[in-house]
Parts: structure tokens; C-alpha cells; sequence
């Protein structure tokens, strides 16, 4: 009874927090951040200052959600209206997944 008693005690004594050293924040990849310049028709629909990367897909998705081109019945593509068909390539409908392809396409 005794080594019973002893083996709750331990269970409930606190037991020690291994702390982890803090991780220092992530660095954001520098290919990331680079301006690019967009090409006419993609500056048709983010504007013609050299951005990031990041920050054209961002444009880019704010033109998509504010015109409403999102197709409704499959929310991973996208409509193409008369900007964004000369940046699709002449395509009507593409997928989200090939935002990034495009973008390689027409940012430099």
C-alpha cells in the first residue's frame, strides 16, 4: 500500500515544463518578396508599380472576389472576364492552382 501511495504522489507532484528555446521569427523568402513588374494586361487588373509576388496574387484575388468571377457550382475556378482573359491566355475559365504559373508569366 505504501509504494501505491507513493507512485500517486509522484503522478500529482508537478511535474517539470521542458521549455523550448523561443524559435526566432520566420524570415519571409526574399524570391517572395522582389518587385515585379507586371506586364500591360496584368497591369490592367493590379496596376503598373512593380509589386511582390505575394502582393499581385493578392490584387489579383481582391479583382477576382470584387467582380464576382469565382464560378459558383466549383469555387476552384475562375471565370475570365475581358481583363482577365488577355492574362489567361485567351482561356475562359482557369484553375486557383494556376494563379502562380500566370503571374511567373506575366510578372518579371
Amino acid at each position: 500500500m505504501a509504494k501505491k501511495a507513493a507512485k500517486k504522489a509522484k503522478k500529482a507532484a508537478p511535474k517539470k515544463a521542458a521549455k523550448k528555446a523561443k524559435k526566432a521569427a520566420r524570415k519571409p523568402n526574399a524570391a517572395f518578396m522582389a518587385a515585379l513588374t507586371p506586364s500591360a494586361a496584368l497591369a490592367e487588373v493590379v496596376g503598373s508599380k512593380p509589386l511582390p509576388r505575394t502582393q499581385i496574387i493578392k490584387k489579383i484575388w481582391d479583382y477576382i472576389k470584387k467582380n464576382k468571377l469565382q464560378d459558383n457550382k466549383n469555387r476552384r475556378m475562375i471565370n475570365a472576364d475581358a481583363k482577365l482573359l488577355t492574362v489567361f491566355a485567351g482561356k475562359k475559365q482557369v484553375s486557383m492552382f494556376e494563379l502562380a504559373k500566370i503571374v511567373g508569366k506575366h510578372a518579371k
